[in-house]
């Protein structure tokens, strides 16, 4: 692909509101099949998940600052920003585009059914919430 080709494929990306290429980890349980379509759900708005089975979630969720009552069923590590559970690729890739200096992460505790890797079950309405270096919390969107 010559240069003008590629950078209107870049730009077509951009315009379109996909982020360019994104890579991270994804720390799972190994028989979570959730969380295997979570990370598919990534991988088709350009964002590549390593996959690290485990079984000790809590302590990994602890390492990267999720607060313990914001669990759910797979950590994820991008850009230097954790994810919790089945949060939107869109919000992943406003985190990764903004750069908040002060954010730890995103959480969508629980498994709400109709959240990205959850589809199938339903769907109900579910809050997405930032959490930051103080502890602080807020609702970061709501879907």
């Amino acid at each position: 692909m010559n240069t003008p080709q590629r950078l209107a494929v870049i730009g077509a990306l951009i315009f379109s509101g996909h982020a360019l290429a994104a890579q991270g980890t994804l720390y799972k349980d190994p028989n979570c099949g959730c969380c295997t379509a979570w990370a598919e759900h990534l991988q088709g708005k350009g964002i590549t998940l390593q996959v690290e089975p485990s079984r000790e979630l809590a302590s990994v969720r602890s390492r990267f600052g999720v607060p313990s009552d914001m669990g759910a069923c797979h950590t994820a590590r991008i850009g230097g920003y954790t994810f919790e559970g089945h949060v939107p690729a869109d919000l992943v890739q406003k985190v990764l585009h903004d750069k908040p200096k002060n954010l730890v992460g995103l959480a969508v505790p629980g498994m709400p059914p109709g959240s990205p890797g959850m589809e199938g079950m339903g769907k109900v309405a579910y809050k997405v919430y930032a959490f930051d270096k103080a502890g602080k919390r807020f609702v970061y969107a709501e879907r």
